[in-house]
C-alpha cells in the first residue's frame, strides 16, 4: 500500500511517497524558502514594467512578479496577491515568485505538510530515534538521481540536466531502438514524477525511422505520465517537449540551487539520527561552516535535538 513517508528536519522538511518499496516522489521544502503556492500576502507596487505586468514589494519581506495588473494601479498602491508560482534559485540567482491579484484575504500557502495530508494517502511520521525508513526506501539514491542527473532503467540510462530554459533528459542505451524509446519514455515520466519537475521539459530519444515507432514513444509518454501536460509529437530527429505547470522548485532544481545549504541540512540530518553520547566536534568544510555560522536557529535546534552541545570546526 503506498503512503507518505514525512520528516520535519532540521532547516527543511523532507517527504517521500514510498509504494512497493521504493520511492515514487520525493519532495524537500526549504524553512526559509519564501511565500508558497496559494498564498495571499498584501503587497505594494513598486515597478509597472508593462501595461499588465509589474514588480510588488512584499508585507514581510521580498517581491514578487505580478500579472495581469488593474489597469487603473497606479505606483505605490497597494493590493493583494496570490502566488501561484513559488521563488526558484538558478545558479544562485533567485527567480522571483509569481502572483497574480486577488480578492480574497491574506492568507498563508500550505506547507509540505498538509500537501500530502491532502493526498487522501496514508501519512507516516518519521522521527529521529527510529529506524531510518526513507534510507531503507531509496532515499540517498533518489538525492544522487537529483545531484548527479544519472537514472539507470532496464535495458538503457538517463542523464538529466537542470538549465533556466527546461530540464533535459538525453537518452542512451543500445539498440534495437525502438523497444529501447519505449522503455525510456516510461523512465522519463516517472523521473518526472519522482523528482516534480515542471515547466518546459525536453526529451532527446535515439533517432527513429519509422512513425510507428515515435508514436510508440509517444503513446508510452502518455500513459505513464499524469495529467495534466501537453506535449509535442517525437519528431525526426527524435527531440520530445513535455510542458506542465511549474509551481515550485523541482528536487534538482532546490538542491542545486543551493548545494551549500543542502549538504549543511543533510550533515545535521546525520548527526541527529546518531547514538546518544556522539561527538561533539565536527570538522567540516569552510562553506558549511560559514552556513551553519549564519543560521544559528539550526545548530540551537541540534542541540535541542541531541542532548548536546557541537561545534563546527572549518
Amino acid at each position: 500500500m503506498a503512503e507518505w513517508l514525512y520528516e520535519a528536519g532540521i532547516g527543511e522538511a523532507r517527504a517521500a511517497l514510498v509504494s512497493r518499496g521504493r520511492i515514487w516522489k520525493a519532495r524537500i521544502e526549504v524553512d526559509d524558502g519564501g511565500p508558497r503556492v496559494d498564498a495571499v500576502l498584501r503587497a505594494r507596487l513598486v515597478d509597472r514594467s508593462g501595461e499588465r505586468t509589474g514588480k510588488v514589494a512584499l508585507d514581510g519581506g521580498g517581491e514578487a512578479l505580478v500579472e495581469p495588473l488593474p489597469r487603473a494601479l497606479t505606483q505605490g498602491a497597494y493590493l493583494n496577491v496570490r502566488i501561484v508560482r513559488e521563488g526558484i534559485i538558478e545558479r544562485g540567482r533567485l527567480r522571483l515568485p509569481k502572483a497574480v491579484p486577488s480578492d480574497d484575504p491574506v492568507r498563508a500557502g500550505r506547507d509540505l505538510a498538509a500537501r500530502i495530508a491532502a493526498s487522501g494517502l496514508p501519512v507516516r511520521m518519521l522521527r529521529a530515534h527510529e529506524p531510518d525508513a526513507l534510507e531503507e526506501a531509496g532515499w540517498s539514491e533518489v538525492i544522487e538521481e537529483a545531484t548527479s542527473g544519472d537514472i539507470a532503467f532496464a535495458g538503457g540510462f538517463l542523464r538529466m540536466a537542470v538549465t533556466p530554459a527546461m530540464t533535459l533528459f538525453d537518452v542512451d542505451g543500445p539498440p534495437p531502438h525502438g523497444p529501447l524509446a519505449v522503455a525510456a519514455a516510461h523512465a522519463v515520466a516517472q523521473a518526472i514524477e519522482r523528482h516534480g519537475i515542471g515547466g518546459s521539459i525536453g526529451v532527446d530519444f535515439p533517432t527513429l525511422a519509422s512513425k510507428t515507432e515515435r508514436n510508440a514513444v509517444a503513446d508510452a509518454i502518455d500513459a505513464a505520465l499524469p495529467q495534466p501536460f501537453e506535449r509535442t509529437a517525437l519528431n525526426g530527429f527524435g527531440f520530445l517537449q513535455i510542458v506542465r505547470r511549474r509551481a515550485r522548485a523541482s528536487l534538482p532544481e532546490a538542491i542545486l540551487g543551493d548545494p551549500v545549504g543542502h549538504a549543511a541540512r543533510a550533515l545535521l540530518r546525520r548527526i541527529e539520527r546518531e547514538p546518544p553520547g556522539g561527538a561533539t566536534d565536527y570538522r567540516v568544510p569552510p562553506a558549511i561552516a560559514r552556513r551553519l555560522t549564519e543560521r544559528p536557529d539550526w545548530t540551537d535546534a541540534l542541540a535541542r535535538r541531541t542532548g548536546r552541545a557541537i561545534t563546527f570546526i572549518a
